[in-house]
């Protein structure tokens, strides 16, 4: 495994976590447009996140690895797999984000909230992932 490729997602996802954070608080303050750029940021860090995880996974498949490799890289292509899925459906709420900020949706604070609830979840499954299949050996 590459810890490398491990830490630069790492920081994309935190950072992508950032940008929600800085979303929520520019629409509570009823800055819809400064909200939508936020959260933009945040579904862009998601779409690169994902193209590098297809790229590690084909990588991994070119070199002949698959999750029926060994115990290790099963665990590896099913919990990073999961994880993954969990941030495309993250992507599609953070999209939807994105095209309420400007409508009446943009008053319900609780919508952005939840959004921004399940996009950290997103992340602070990867703080744990990242740690458990890149760095120990």
């Amino acid at each position: 495994m590459n810890p490398i490729i491990g830490v630069v997602n790492t920081l994309i996802l935190l950072t992508s976590s950032l940008f929600v954070v800085y979303a929520i608080n520019a629409i509570r303050m009823q800055r819809p447009k400064i909200a939508k750029r936020f959260f933009l940021l945040a579904f862009l860090c998601g779409i690169g996140f994902s193209i590098i995880k297809i790229t590690e996974y084909s990588e991994k498949i070119g070199e002949g690895i698959y999750p029926i490799t060994n115990d290790f890289f099963m665990f590896y292509f099913i919990l990073t797999g999961l994880h993954l899925m969990h941030v495309l459906i993250g992507i599609c709420f953070l999209g939807f984000l994105v095209k309420i900020c400007n409508s009446p949706l943009n008053k319900n604070i609780k919508l952005y909230e939840s959004g921004g609830i399940f996009w950290h979840m997103v992340d602070l499954l990867w703080i744990v992932l990242f740690p458990l299949l890149y760095l120990m050996k």
